[in-house]
């Protein structure tokens, strides 16, 4: 019987890509005057190609940034603090986000997350999507000292909500982080598809209202 679900933020609750434009093309407007002489489609296609959704920390996004586009009157510094202090403003979730999680804590099971990232920057993205309330334990993995994929991670979240492996289910969109890293950790992976990865696996979503019948079916132990 699946008694808990764990997520994976970036990719599976958060549309981070819809996110990230959302906010580049905000800093743009708000910071015109130092960073006008760029065209705004060549500042934010760059930003997103140095940001590699998001395995790129903006202290790199940022120096390329300034030392490409000539930038003058702002640091990388004062960009990245804007980037820290302004993105949570634009925070998209995925559709359906709430109203799943809803339907998930009616059925009295646990949630938890797991999310690479920096502590109060995913903390504050969680806060602007509304849901930190829905779970029962956050691991964020400045503040665990470890990252997905090492088992580690899983295994403390699992002991948080006193689960074992076998009766969770972890949602993610990264094939190796979220999917293989949880079958690792002895749990059931499902794959948030995501039309950038290839992978085969049993189990797969394409939306979020989809995890509640997927719940029942693993439980059955048919394909999906």
């Amino acid at each position: 019987m699946i008694k808990a679900v764990l997520f994976d933020l970036d990719g599976t609750l958060l549309d981070r890509d819809a996110s990230v434009k959302r906010f580049i093309h905000s800093q743009y407007s708000r910071l015109n005057r130092m960073v006008g002489h760029v065209p705004r489609e060549e500042y934010v296609a760059r930003f997103i190609d140095l940001d590699q959704r998001g395995y790129v920390w903006k202290d790199k996004v940022y120096q390329q940034l300034i030392k490409e586009f000539h930038i003058t009157g702002l640091t990388w510094e004062e960009l990245l603090q804007d980037y820290l202090t302004d993105f949570k403003y634009h925070c998209e979730p995925f559709p359906n986000l709430v109203p799943m999680l809803e339907e998930l804590k009616s059925r009295n099971l646990w949630l938890g997350m797991i999310t690479n990232g920096r502590g109060q920057f995913q903390m504050d993205n969680i806060e602007a999507l509304g849901i930190k309330k829905y779970f029962d334990c956050i691991l964020v993995s400045e503040w665990e000292g470890i990252k997905k994929p090492y088992p580690e991670i899983f295994t403390r979240a699992l002991m948080k909500l006193n689960v074992s492996p076998e009766q969770s289910i972890f949602v993610g969109d990264h094939p190796e982080n979220d999917v293989i890293a949880a079958q690792n950790a002895g749990m059931i992976g499902v794959w948030k598809k995501d039309l950038q990865w290839q992978i085969e696996v049993e189990f797969k979503v394409n939306d979020l209202t989809e995890i509640p019948l997927l719940i029942k079916i693993c439980e059955n132990g048919r394909d999906f």
